[in-house]
């Protein structure tokens, strides 16, 4: 990039000299300067007295080096001689003068909040009576506006300014569950739970899932209600605690009240189980959930609309087909982490580590002292070999359709 003065170029014979010697060389002047060049260039040059062969160099030296079209040089030029300089023209718009000024808004602010914003007809109505009955003079103008114009004025930026009223959002702390992300040192039993809603119809809410999945192990148990109350959803979760094979020891959820509130708090206490929640502009704190919503329950559900009633029959899919198929008979990616050198983590999930829940269980240290009392790997063992992997998963599938026949008796595709 090379810089250039080029003052000494003020005659169309110099000019065409200079472009004769430069040109297999590329000119270009910054687009923020180029129309202040142009200009100088045009002033430096005469060019409002030149001959019409002295113009046609001084528009190839000018086109060269601004890049621009010659009919857009054109434009420039004819404005240089005209105005005397070049650039951007602002447009001149037609203001109508205001009737209304600015106190008459203030006015009609101050009433506005001194009356808690009346209809607009009432408020032309205080006006009158505040010029005729009370004499005060500053309301003599607005005692002719229209109804309809105040709530114009009302839209002003004088008026909205007034008018505005900022108060911070007053928080209502629920002082159940404690909000954290759990830290289970790689010991089963932290479990995070989240809903599933099956769609709507016809203003008729659908059944809910409940997905519930331990964060070491990935052993995850889906039931399903047929409301999100307290009759319904506290016997579906007692259930869904006593399915796992290992101690409970952290439940997980967001800050949705179907789990934050006393009844399950109570729950959860009488098992000596932690409840805790998921932070504020924390995300992540629940994907685990959120990711095996997708990966499991609308896998096998998808999206449409089924009704309540439905819910015994989904229950019992799940227990039966669906829950021991992804905890002894379906794999999972297992995370790595990773730190480098600057001290920055990363999460690989090498081919390796892919296992199923049920072993990622048995593979942890001293794996039989996290087991429920009475449950014992010998009888997990005798489960998972009564049946292989693609058996539970054609049973799977079997039931799965047999399951919309029932709920879609006219639709017999999933």
């Amino acid at each position: 990039m090379i810089t250039m003065n080029d003052k000494t170029l003020d005659s169309p014979s110099a000019i065409k000299t200079f472009m004769d010697g430069t040109c297999k060389l590329e000119l270009s002047v910054p687009k923020k300067q180029r129309y202040e060049w142009i200009a100088r260039t045009l002033k430096r040059t005469n060019y409002k007295l030149l001959n019409k062969n002295d113009k046609v160099i001084i528009k190839e030296y000018l086109q060269r080096g601004s890049g621009y079209s010659r009919a857009q040089l054109t434009r420039l030029i004819s404005q240089y001689i005209q105005d005397g300089w070049i650039g951007k023209k602002t447009a001149k718009r037609h203001r109508f003068s205001k009737h209304y000024t600015k106190e008459d808004i203030v006015l009609i602010a101050q009433t506005d909040k001194a009356h808690q914003t009346l209809s607009g007809a009432a408020t032309k109505k205080l006006f009158e009576r505040a010029y005729h009955l009370y004499g005060d003079k500053a309301y003599k103008r607005l005692t002719t506006i229209s109804v309809s114009h105040i709530y114009n004025l009302r839209k002003s930026i004088t008026y909205t300014n007034l008018r505005r009223d900022f108060s911070k959002t007053k928080s209502s702390p629920v002082k159940i569950g404690e909000r954290r992300k759990p830290q289970p040192n790689g010991q089963p039993g932290f479990i995070r739970i989240d809903t599933v809603h099956q769609g709507d119809q016809d203003k008729q809410k659908g059944v809910y899932h409940i997905n519930a999945i331990d964060e070491i192990t990935q052993f995850e148990v889906v039931s399903s209600v047929e409301k999100i109350s307290e009759n319904c959803l506290i016997p579906v979760l007692e259930s869904i605690l006593d399915a796992f094979p290992f101690v409970i020891i952290n439940f997980h959820s967001d800050c949705g009240s179907e789990y934050i509130n006393h009844t399950v708090a109570k729950l959860l206490n009488k098992l000596h189980i932690q409840l805790t929640k998921s932070r504020a502009r924390h995300c992540n704190d629940n994907a685990l959930a959120e990711s095996k919503n997708g990966s499991i329950v609308r896998k096998y559900l998808g999206y449409m609309y089924i009704p309540q009633k439905f819910a015994p029959q989904i229950n019992q899919f799940y227990q039966k087909h669906l829950n021991p198929y992804i905890n002894f008979h379906r794999p999972c990616y297992f995370a790595k982490v990773i730190t480098d050198t600057k001290g920055k983590q990363k999460k690989i999930y090498p081919y390796e580590l892919m296992m199923t829940p049920y072993e990622k269980l048995k593979s942890l240290e001293k794996a039989e002292t996290f087991l429920k009392p009475g449950i014992s790997f010998n009888e997990l063992d005798t489960l998972v070999m009564s049946i292989n992997d693609l058996e539970a998963a054609n049973n799977l599938c079997e039931a799965q359709n047999k399951l919309f026949k029932t709920i879609l008796p006219n639709n017999n595709k999933i």
